[in-house]
């Protein structure tokens, strides 16, 4: 606990370390919660020195769980979260796993950061919870969490790494959850096998897949869809012919590149126009691999591509869309690429370049699209029924 000369002044816009205690059981981190919010010494000093203002009474809006794995992860997370402090003050646990031999232990230092929203305002404030688990207590973490979780507000899980979805004690974490935030694109090999499990998930525990991987294409979607906002290209809408994705991998490595993200730019195209698979996501043998299937689209097929090429950019990074259609015997070429500030919209009819169109739309950080989840502003069904339709391409069914 942080007292007198201790208690750091609090600046608007900068998140302070309040409380700050070490405990090595449940009952100990409860108590140590309840304490935050009733020990007298939260009055925060200003300027003069004297302490003035008193720290808001909690107003958490969600528990958020973070099985964050290596320590490195933790610490990367923990800055995250001590960054949406002023606007989404929550309860985060984050949760690590050690030796699992040997009796059941804990280890918990648990925090309250808080925040000045502006000058005069109350500030409000965030509990931390950095917790190690050993022994038994390590392999069952549902147990360990439950009991520390406000039972009145919705519970997101995030798995920054790649989530075990097979196991037992996956499915008793998954039993308290609302919501399950993942990054697929950073997961091992090419992604598609969790990919599938990920897409079980909500039927077997109803709760809101949310994956990094899909938000931040959302720059992507909104440029692709404005393209078809023009009358002369609307009715291309539904004469798509082929839609091919290249996205990056390093030299000799592309059949070992992620692929979750290109797959992800057919799958919500397929989705949001109602196609269907005629033939599924299969891998190529040529030198440069990549993958091939077919949907339908009423009687119409349409040829998908993913194709790998040399790049200095991250492996599975998409580095261009392209979209043919065909209308009046008149044919539609779109391309679309992206840079760290926008996106760029190419587009030929018939053999006649059209004036490109470019849109301000920056790369989002993760404390960005964690922020995005907690407001609600993603919608929900556009990435579970293009989640549904990835595990569709993967799997084969129509």
């Amino acid at each position: 606990m942080l007292e007198g000369d201790d208690q750091p002044i609090a600046k608007p816009g900068e998140a302070v370390l309040r409380w700050n205690t070490r405990t090595r059981s449940i009952a100990g981190i409860e108590r140590e919660l309840a304490r935050i919010w009733s020990s007298v010494s939260l009055a925060t000093p200003v300027d003069g020195g004297e302490p003035e203002r008193r720290v808001a009474p909690r107003s958490s809006v969600m528990n958020l769980v973070v099985i964050a794995g290596r320590s490195e992860v933790g610490e990367r997370i923990a800055s995250i979260v001590d960054g949406l402090t002023g606007r989404h003050p929550s309860r985060t646990l984050l949760v690590s796993q050690a030796d699992p031999d040997g009796p059941p232990w804990l280890d918990a230092q648990v925090q309250a950061h808080c925040m000045l929203p502006r000058d005069g305002a109350a500030e409000v404030c965030a509990e931390l919870v950095y917790l190690t688990a050993g022994g038994q207590s390590g392999q069952h973490l549902a147990g360990v969490v439950s009991p520390l979780l406000i039972h009145d507000l919705p519970v997101t899980i995030w798995w920054p790494g790649e989530p075990r979805l097979d196991t037992p004690q996956t499915a008793d974490l998954l039993d308290l959850a609302d919501r399950v935030l993942v990054d697929g694109s950073t997961w091992s090999g090419d992604g598609l096998a969790r990919l599938v499990g990920m897409s079980r998930l909500p039927r077997r525990f109803k709760v809101a897949i949310a994956d990094f991987a899909m938000l931040r294409q959302s720059r992507w979607r909104e440029a692709i869809a404005s393209t078809f906002d023009r009358p002369a290209l609307l009715p291309f809408l539904t004469g798509i012919r082929e839609v091919t994705v290249t996205y990056a991998a390093g030299e000799g490595s592309a059949g070992a590149a992620n692929v979750v993200k290109p797959l992800y730019h057919v799958a919500w195209l397929a989705s949001r126009l109602r196609m269907t698979v005629a033939e599924p996501l299969v891998g190529r043998n040529a030198e440069w691999g990549g993958y091939d299937a077919e949907l339908h689209h009423g009687r119409r097929i349409i040829t998908v591509a993913l194709r790998a090429r040399v790049s200095a950019a991250p492996p599975g990074t998409t580095l261009s869309v392209h979209v043919v259609a065909e209308r009046a015997r008149k044919k539609l070429k779109i391309d679309v690429t992206a840079q760290a500030e926008g996106v760029t919209v190419r587009a030929n009819l018939d053999g006649r370049d059209m004036p490109e169109r470019h849109f301000l739309a920056p790369r989002r950080k993760e404390s960005e699209l964690l922020a995005e989840t907690i407001e609600g502003v993603a919608d929900d069904r556009i990435s579970a029924s293009a989640l549904e339709m990835a595990a569709a391409l993967i799997e084969g069914r129509g």
